[in-house]
């Protein structure tokens, strides 16, 4: 632990690309302009390994700022901060107040009433972006296992989403969502086609009192915008952390319901969210033609899955700017195919990692990144195509962020973004002893491993436990719903 701050040396381009300024006499500061406190001012410090406060929110109460402080290895994913693709940073600190990062750098001093957290031997970075889920489908985790997605269809979501009601569909979400944050999910993406408006409420309710960052994306039963402005206005607008977005799934059968859906998006000013081409079946459906002639191609479109697309497909997708959800865990369990990854770096287009709901069955987002790589090498027997560890953890981050068109608030510690970030641990088993810590990060890493879970500034997780939640409650509500359900049938 240091005493004090380290000499600074001189400016370099780098301190001057961060453009909030720097003090000539600071340590070396990424980012901020430094209080005229220093580190001889009050402040609270803990270590992350003993946090023992029994109220996370009372202990980090809005506006107090938090450091973390000498992490052996913060990845930026900002090259202007630090090495590299991802912005690495050794043995530096991040401050974060008023729920945005502040700095990033050595030896930073901690403002008045700062909460300081040792984070020594430990690793800093931006949380995971999910840009396709479907958190209600934990009702039916490893379920359906022989079938493919139109057999899950059948044999799963169908007769479970009719018998949902808003106790189970709140028990689900929180269990699924919880399930995501504890695994470093700061921001997720959740395409829902539930209807009654109790349902909803139910749904979104558990969204917001997890504290996650989310998009809800509704696909409205019929044309008109009613029902979906209603959900909007009343239900997600006034959560801090909620977005929204229209769900579609596109198809020529459905041309007309497409039209209205992409309709209330322009009306409502949010993107247009649709599965495309998640099995080979679906050519007939010509959803990109579909997409193309109602007039939806652009930045404001998301589509899902996108395995079986022509190389015309991806060039028309990147023409337009459209951006894509990668899901290789789901497409794997329901061999739906290989996603042409390679193809869409190629040409541009700007694509996430999802980890579709419950065809995921957990939401390991190490396992997501895993699979992303391995998948496009066991297709091209060759360990040089893309994706690579950097590029992976980019599309786990920032690249979800630009996805969303969010990446001017999250997906990166720049200075000024939105404070969503995890702390991982390496001193375990699965992820000792140092190598590579960012390949290990990738090829080693499990949700055990992350520490600690910031969104907006506010702890979700510390010290390896979430933070004001009882998870064996949220277990037997979970199973509690769905003995209910199974009666019911």
């Amino acid at each position: 632990m240091r005493s004090g701050p380290t000499a600074r040396p001189a400016p370099s381009r780098r301190d001057l690309l961060t453009g909030l300024g720097l003090a000539a006499a600071a340590p070396l500061v990424l980012g901020t302009t430094p209080r005229t406190t220093s580190h001889t001012t009050p402040h609270t410090t803990s270590r992350t390994a003993r946090h023992s406060d029994p109220d996370g929110r009372s202990a980090f109460p809005a506006g107090r700022p938090v450091l973390l402080r000498g992490a052996a290895l913060v990845l930026t994913m900002d090259p202007a901060l630090g090495a590299g693709d991802v912005g690495a940073v050794e043995h530096a600190d991040v401050l974060m107040r008023d729920g945005a990062i502040a700095a990033v750098g050595r030896g930073l001093p901690a403002p008045l009433g700062t909460r300081v957290l040792e984070a020594a031997g430990k690793l800093v970075m931006p949380g995971f972006v999910d840009t396709h889920t479907h958190l209600w489908q934990a009702s039916v985790r490893g379920g359906c296992t022989d079938r493919d997605l139109f057999g899950w269809f059948a044999g799963c979501t169908a007769p479970q989403r009719g018998r949902l009601t808003p106790q189970a569909v709140y028990s689900f979400v929180r269990l699924a969502a919880l399930d995501a944050v504890q695994s470093g999910v700061t921001t997720l993406v959740d395409w829902v086609d539930i209807f009654a408006h109790e349902l909803v409420a139910g749904y979104v309710r558990a969204l917001a009192d997890t504290r996650v960052r989310f998009t809800y994306a509704m696909f409205p039963p019929g044309p008109g915008t009613a029902a979906v402005a209603r959900v909007k206005e009343e239900l997600v607008d006034p959560v801090p952390l909620g977005s929204f977005q229209v769900a579609t799934h596109a198809a020529r059968a459905h041309q007309d319901l497409n039209r209205s859906h992409w309709q209330a998006a322009q009306d409502l000013d949010v993107m247009l969210n649709s599965h495309v081409l998640e099995r080979p079946e679906q050519r007939a459906d010509d959803p990109l033609g579909v997409l193309a002639d109602i007039g939806a191609l652009g930045p404001r479109l998301l589509v899902n899955h996108a395995v079986h697309l022509t190389d015309d497909e991806i060039a028309a997708l990147a023409a337009h700017d459209v951006r894509a959800a990668h899901c290789p865990l789901s497409n794997m369990r329901l061999a739906s195919g290989i996603m042409r990854l390679s193809a869409f770096r190629r040409r541009g287009v700007k694509t996430g990692l999802g980890l579709d709901g419950g065809t995921n069955d957990t939401s390991d987002f190490h396992a997501l990144m895993k699979a992303a790589i391995g998948l496009q090498r066991a297709r091209a027997t060759d360990a040089t195509v893309f994706p690579q560890v950097q590029d992976v953890l980019r599309m786990a981050t920032l690249g979800g962020a630009e996805v969303l068109g969010l990446d001017d608030r999250i997906g990166s510690l720049s200075p000024g973004k939105r404070a969503d970030l995890i702390v991982v641990d390496p001193a375990a088993l699965n992820f000792a002893p140092r190598f590579d810590w960012i390949g290990q990060l990738v090829y080693n890493g499990r949700p055990e491993n992350v520490d600690a879970v910031f969104v907006d500034g506010r702890p979700l997780k510390l010290d390896g436990r979430l933070v004001d939640v009882d998870p064996d409650r949220v277990v037997r509500e979970a199973e509690a719903a769905a003995t209910r359900l199974r009666r019911a049938v």
